[in-house]
């Protein structure tokens, strides 16, 4: 499992505009808005103002998400996290999201719902867990 990333967005929510942007970059590496443009509107069916795309980058850039590069004339967008590191940082606010109800009742009644994958990769985490408080010297 990857560790939780030192850098995080400012702002976790997107809409989801943003969210198909970002994985765009994602798959791209590094974009222009006409990178982006351009493949949003292979799709025959989709309509999006080249300013539409620029106004979503600009917004993606201001919470976090990616940075802008200037290169000759042009403007690049690379992201500032890779999607792996993105999942674990949501994972992990859901998660505290989750134990923060602070009922162990409903705490015990999900794990009691999970199917037998589940259970075993709780389990193992649970294990993980433990080997790391005893290579700490905890209890």
């Amino acid at each position: 499992m990857a560790p939780l990333p030192d850098y995080r967005p400012k702002q976790m929510s997107l809409g989801p505009l943003e969210a198909e942007i970002l994985n765009l970059i994602w798959e791209l590496g590094s974009a222009t808005v006409k990178d982006v443009h351009d493949r949003i509107l292979a799709d025959p069916n989709r309509e999006l103002a080249y300013t539409s795309v620029t106004t979503v980058l600009r917004r993606l850039t201001e919470k976090g998400w990616l940075a802008c590069d200037k290169k000759g004339r042009a403007f690049y967008w690379r992201p500032l996290l890779s999607k792996q590191q993105a999942q674990v940082i949501k994972a992990h606010e859901q998660l505290q999201q989750f134990l923060a109800v602070g009922n162990p009742d409903v705490v015990a009644a999900f794990a009691d719902s999970l199917d037998e994958v589940a259970s075993e990769k709780i389990q193992a985490i649970a294990k993980r867990i433990q080997a790391a408080r005893q290579a700490r010297g905890e209890k």
